[in-house]
């Protein structure tokens, strides 16, 4: 069963830590926080989990169709805001509940001073996958 792990920058409910944007960190810092996806992304392959990964830039625009005969409406760059879509995990596990686990380690990517991020990570089934479980 397949699974999306979404990152948002600075995006979730509430931070759980707060950070400073990325282009404010010092290069080993960055260098310490892309190790750590790959290095995690390594571990998925060895399980046979990992299914494929990206980094997202930061610029890009909205589209959608804007009518018979017109050009498509584009609205962007990004308006300002706290959640942009940072990038993606597609992974390949038994069960729901695994792919919570592996987004929970996940979120522990380090940030600045090498101090987890713990950011939150969106879990999305593909369609046909165990989704969460819901309370009425």
């Amino acid at each position: 069963m397949k699974y999306l792990l979404l990152k948002h920058y600075r995006g979730g409910p509430t931070p759980a830590v707060e950070f400073p944007p990325m282009d404010q960190w010092t290069p080993e810092e960055v260098d310490a926080h892309v190790r750590f996806m790959r290095d995690f992304a390594s571990r998925l392959e060895e399980a046979g989990e990992f299914v494929d990964m990206q980094a997202l830039s930061a610029e890009g625009a909205f589209v959608r169709h804007g009518g018979q005969g017109r050009p498509p409406v584009t609205d962007g760059p990004f308006a300002e805001t706290k959640d942009l879509i940072a990038g993606w995990y597609i992974i390949d596990v038994d069960s729901w509940d695994r792919a919570v686990e592996i987004a929970g380690e996940l979120s522990a990517v380090p940030g600045p001073g090498g101090e987890p991020l713990n950011e939150w990570l969106e879990v999305r089934p593909f369609l046909g996958a165990e989704a969460p479980k819901t309370t009425a």
